[in-house]
């Protein structure tokens, strides 16, 4: 049997094209018994690094190419339907023979997206071809190639002519290629076949001495994989199964076949699958692996190397982080320098101090540090962080390890709004044909395979949607984890909601009638986790020393004026590109434009620096005792802020620590830390060498440096291979830990530890190595925390506006830290054209005003007007002054109406928002009327002329009426309120029973759908109400319900309505309890209501005790003389219990008054919000 291998292989990387995965393509080349396998993906190398990769760990020779679009001029991108001229596109496939000819496909690939990008097609002429053919194989490629086109369309004088060029340009580096799918019997309605094509090929090829290969036009791996396939093909065009005219391949022929079916196929021709391996034997192993490649910074005049310009750039700025430079300084960074210079790495240093000192300059904020690098002093002295390790007692070696060279890791952090400003500066410096972004590929997750599984069969999108809620929303879902699954291993695994609901969806997959349902659940497993698009990586930017596209290639994004690699971020290193992360951080922003509202307010001179704020100040610990840390960096979640209140940090080491502890694992530690700290737990140490180590800790390990320090003072460890001991505990590797354990074992023993305590110790390391964080990262962040914590005690409102802008495009967000404003007493105005600038401010009276731009329909030119003419002539007197100033052009009629709906022409009192909208003279509404009258007025201002008849022109526009209107009711104010921003700004219904939903709804309006929960509890505000009769003729009504985050439609028929109808009047605020029940008759559900109250009756009602927390490290006279006069003034039938709570001795007493009984209303439970006390309704 001849041999063969594949040379014409499609994979998921030509996007919704191939299905092929490449781990499972390589094994079925190598149980074959393949010797290699070539990648052709069309028009991309998207793939290649995995590729090579992947062949390696299998034994193959990869045989990387692509399948180029290739064209007459890649520039022309217009072309004229008059003339019947259109984008001529004819496939043509390249391998790459040697590292020359890698390159060059690689420049190749990367010009058809940088120049020839048209639509989705990146494009390639022969222009190009000429300049980068070397150390390159071409074949005469499939049926869509240029060649086969000319013999389908009858002109062999010009396929012979194009073969000729090929055969001048590359000699015996050209192949002729014929491949045999069933199907193409006649082709494109022409009357010829694919086997004619063949023949005339053949003949070409003895004509001209050329080689003849046999292909395959691989797209997925075996037979049974071609209807998946079908259907990801009309994914890509948008087509449906049952289309007649869509595209489709000519059979289920297009996978990736065995040497013997290959063989069975051309037995009559077997020289053209020995001459595959003719091709391969020409193609050399290649290695796309390398050690990074560093860009080259410039090394300024008197200085001979990167090394000498790093040393001097560091001590210089150790003069001004410490003054003085100390023996603990200089022999830490010297250390530090060292290993640096051992390593190589004196270009990222400087590369990364160059581009933060720009930052810096730009006025960008750049954060303290993150991760591990902020245990470097180097990197402190340069800036590139702001945590000095020293004084934080960080190491070096956590960061680089001297024992084990690996790249230094920097992500950056800058504010949101500027990160930009820095990339800029990068392509600036390098050259915009040096800097890239990363691609990333988006694959098709379950829910949304069911999707478009459903979309191509033709599924109705309301059982499509039904299905997909079936699955539960949990990130990193895959079908595996369900399919196959016991009822108990499910229920293990997910909620109890979820569960219902899957067993629902295995339901439908299990059924042995194929029916449609069923068909694309199947459909939509096979396809789960093929590739569907590309996008760009958030944060990762690549610097090249040169040209980008001589090391890998690049590809071109609409959104994004930057190359973009073909390689994604989990490999792009290993092919040697320096990555580095500029992520966008909101909180910087929150703390510079806090610091501009303080400004702003209050003047220069309360300019605040961040890094000048004292990390002593009582006031922002005692925000963190109280918990009071909504809005602040890391340490506003329920869970973080209950944990605060206990523990009462006094110093920042006790916040590094709860930013550390406070997640799963060493979570299970926090209740020692806490009683430990206040003396009600002994603080033990595993010995006593570790009792400074550990100390403000509390004797617990909680970071990965403690138990490097572990390693070093028990068992004279090195750091750097204490590090690589953590990384082995970390990573529960048997084989090194066992090792491990005996070298400290031995290390201790050296130093007259005995050795079971030596190995009691390495049990307690390897216990806290499993979740230790680490220490440079939790310091850093909690320094951060600290300065936006700083801001809120002194300065909350200012502080409360900055987050709020930074937060507007989330409406629940802005709604959630609106409550927080009120919670602080602190008021919220609404947009005022004399007030509000673009985003949210804080007046003169403290006050928070809402920004001009929170209004739909106000977009960034109209507010620019409007703050440029208020800042050169002062605020507008009256509606009248304000048209008769501003330049309408720029703001519209509908720009005006979303400033009257949204409270911004308040501050005019003598017109109340419905009287714009009333009919006025001539013009359907007096909004009309002055929009006429401030560009007449302008007119008349820009002709009226310095003559006798001056003062007569002044008088030729008179002011339009104020029309008399009636007041909205405050629903439907509200209403349009929120129709302009999105949310409440004047209150909502709800604000007044907080308690209520929080002590007796368990959803909100958002998620109501699919909650599949015996009784669905929620609270809203009825907006519209519409009655009628059913065909019966009883009386039925149609309602809207809303709260904070959505609204819901009910329908309510006879019995219901007239049961329930009462509570249904426009404007109620209603307390609804119910369950989903499928439908009487078809598929899906309706919400069955089972009981409706007022909610202001609600908290009386249900209510039998309520249960109020008292901390006693606050009760005093004046707070017990407060709850008094409450619960004098609301006395009533409900019982009365109180919890008191010592946090020192974390011991709590119950207590029920005897005597006194109350009303619980929702004036009774606001007061009691408003003085800060807990309860609990019961």
């Amino acid at each position: 049997m001849p041999d063969f291998v594949h040379l014409h292989c499609h994979t998921q990387y030509s996007l919704l094209d191939g299905a092929s995965d490449i781990e499972k393509m390589m094994l079925k080349a190598a149980e074959s018994e393949m010797k290699g396998v070539a990648l052709t993906d069309h028009g991309n190398m998207f793939g290649a690094f995995k590729f090579v990769a992947e062949a390696e760990k299998h034994n193959l020779k990869p045989m990387v190419g692509c399948e180029f679009y290739l064209v007459e001029d890649r520039h022309k991108r217009v072309f004229s339907n008059a003339r019947g001229e259109k984008d001529n596109r004819y496939h043509q496939l390249l391998l790459a023979k040697n590292k020359q000819g890698y390159e060059n496909l690689s420049k190749l690939c990367s010009l058809g997206f940088i120049e020839g990008l048209y639509g989705k097609f990146p494009r390639i002429d022969k222009e190009l071809l000429l300049q980068y053919h070397e150390g390159i194989i071409a074949t005469s490629c499939c049926i869509g190639a240029e060649i086969p086109q000319a013999i389908i369309h009858g002109d062999l004088e010009k396929a012979e002519n194009l073969i000729k060029w090929w055969v001048d340009l590359l000699g015996d580096d050209f192949y002729i290629e014929i491949q045999r799918h069933a199907g193409l019997e006649n082709i494109d309605g022409l009357g010829i076949s694919q086997e004619d094509v063949n023949q005339h090929l053949i003949r070409f090829a003895k004509k001209y001495n050329l080689r003849v290969i046999a292909t395959n036009d691989s797209h997925y791996i075996n037979e049974e994989d071609a209807a998946p396939h079908d259907i990801l093909l009309c994914v890509n065009t948008g087509g449906k199964i049952t289309d007649e005219n869509r595209f489709r391949f000519s059979s289920n022929e297009y996978f990736f076949k065995t040497k013997e079916e290959m063989a069975a196929r051309f037995s009559d021709i077997p020289e053209a699958l020995d001459n595959t391996l003719h091709v391969f034997d020409k193609i050399d192993t290649l290695k796309l692996k390398r050690d990074i490649l560093l860009p080259k910074f410039p090394i300024p005049p008197g200085f001979d190397s990167p090394t000498t310009y790093l040393r001097h750039l560091v001590y210089e700025g150790a003069l001004h982080r410490y003054g003085e430079l100390t023996a603990q300084v200089t022999e830490r960074l010297d250390f530090e320098l060292k290993i640096i210079s051992d390593m190589g790495f004196e270009g990222y240093f400087l590369v990364v101090q160059d581009f933060i000192k720009a930052a810096r300059k730009l006025g960008v904020a750049v954060g303290p540090g993150r991760g591990s690098a902020a245990g470097s002093a180097v990197a402190y002295c340069l800036t590139i962080t702001n945590i000095d390790p020293i004084r934080y007692r960080l190491l070096f070696e956590r960061f680089l390890n001297p024992e084990r060279i690996s790249m230094p890791d920097i992500d950056i952090d800058f504010d949101d709004f500027g990160r930009e400003k820095v990339i800029n500066y990068v392509v600036d410096k390098y050259g915009k044909n040096q800097v890239a972004q990363i691609i990333t590929f988006g694959t098709m997750a379950a829910k949304s395979a069911i999707r478009d599984v459903a979309r191509v069969l033709d599924l109705p999108l309301s059982d499509s949607d039904r299905i997909a809620k079936y699955l539960p929303n949990k990130p990193g879902f895959k079908f595996k984890h369900i399919l196959g699954k016991s009822l108990k291993e499910i229920s293990d695994a997910f909620n109890s909601d979820d569960v219902a609901n899957i067993l629902k969806f295995n339901e439908i997959s299990e059924q042995e009638k194929q029916g449609l349902e069923t068909e694309t659940v199947k459909r939509a497993i096979q396809l789960e986790g093929n590739i569907r698009n590309s996008g760009i990586h958030a944060a990762g930017i690549i610097i090249a020393p040169d040209d980008i596209t001589k090391y890998i290639p690049v590809c071109t994004a609409k959104d994004s004026d930057l190359l973009v690699t073909q390689f994604d971020g989990s490999v792009v290193e290993s092919a040697g590109m320096l990555k580095m992360d500029f992520l966008g951080l909101k909180t910087l922003s929150i703390i510079a434009d806090a610091i501009t509202n303080i400004t702003d307010r209050y003047g220069k001179d309360k300019h605040i620096d961040p890094d000048d704020i004292p990390l002593d100040d009582a006031a922002t610990y005692e925000l963190f005792q109280r918990g009071d840390t909504i809005g602040i960096f890391q340490f506003e979640s329920d869970g973080m802020r209950k944990h605060l209140k206990d523990l009462k940090p006094t110093n920042i080491e006790d916040l590094i620590a709860m930013n550390a502890l406070f997640r799963p694992g060493p979570m299970d530690n926090i209740p020692s830390f806490i009683n430990r700290k206040h003396g009600r737990e002994k603080i033990e140490y595993p010995h006593e060498w570790l009792e400074d180590m550990l100390k403000p800790t509390y004797g617990i390990m909680v970071y990965q440096e403690q138990i490097m320090e572990c390693a070093r003072i028990m068992a004279d460890f090195s750091l750097g291979k204490a590090d690589s001991l953590r990384r082995a505990m970390g990573k529960k590797k048997a084989h090194e830990m066992e090792k491990n354990r005996k070298e400290f074992i031995e290390g201790a023993a050296k130093k007259d530890i005995p050795e079971e305590k030596s190995g009691e110790i390495f049990d307690i390391m390897e216990k806290f190595a499993q979740y230790g964080f680490n220490r440079s990262h939790a310091a850093a962040y909690s320094v951060l925390a600290f300065q936006t914590a700083y801001l809120k005690a002194h300065y909350p409102a200012e502080f409360l506006a900055s987050v709020l802008t930074h937060n507007k495009n989330n409406l629940e967000t802005v709604n959630f830290f609106l409550k927080e404003c009120k919670r602080l007493g602190i008021e919220v105005l609404g947009p005022d054209i004399n007030e509000s600038k673009q985003d949210f401010t804080v007046n003169a009276a403290g006050q928070i005003r809402f920004g001009l731009a929170a209004l739909k329909g106000v977009g960034e030119g109209p507010v620019a007007e409007i703050l440029r003419e208020r800042e050169e002539n002062g605020p507008f007197k009256d509606i009248f002054d304000m048209v008769e100033r501003l330049n309408l052009r720029n703001i519209n009629k509908k720009c005006l109406e979303s400033l009257v709906l949204g409270g911004g022409f308040d501050c005019f009192t003598d017109i109340d928002r419905p009287q714009y909208f009333a009919s006025s003279g001539k013009y359907e509404s007096f909004l009309e009327a002055i929009v006429k009258y401030g560009n007449t007025y302008k007119e008349q201002q820009q002709s009226k002329v310095v003559s006798l008849f001056a003062e007569m022109e002044e008088n030729f526009i008179s002011k339009p009426e104020i029309p008399e209107a009636e007041a909205w009711p405050l629903i439907e104010k509200l209403e349009k309120e929120r129709e302009m921003t999105g949310i409440y700004i004047s209150g909502h219904p709800l604000d007044d029973f907080k308690a209520e939903v929080e002590n007796f709804t368990n959803t909100s309006l958002a998620n109501i759908e699919g909650k599949n929960i015996p009784k669905i509890k929620f609270a809203a505000i009825v907006t519209a109400a519409s009655f009628g009769t059913d065909k019966k003729g009883y009386q039925m009504g149609n309602f809207v319900l809303q709260d904070y985050t959505g609204s819901f439609n009910l329908r309510l028929f006879s019995g219901d309505f007239e049961k329930f109808g009462q509570y249904f009047k426009y404007g109620n605020v209603v307390f609804v309890e119910g369950h989903w029940k499928a439908r009487f008759k078809g598929d899906g559900q309706v919400f069955n209501l089972t009981n409706v109250s007022m909610l202001s009756d609600v908290a009386s009602k249900m209510t039998e005790t309520i249960t109020i927390r008292l901390d006693t490290s606050q009760i005093n006279a004046e707070q017990i003389v407060k709850l008094d006069k409450i619960f004098s003034r609301k006395t009533g039938k409900q019982k009365l219990r109180f919890t008191l709570h010592n946090p020192l001795e974390n011991i709590s007493l119950q207590m029920s008054s005897t005597e006194r009984k109350v009303t619980i209303d929702t004036h009774f439970l606001s007061e009691l919000d408003k003085l800060g006390y807990e309860f609990s309704l019961s």
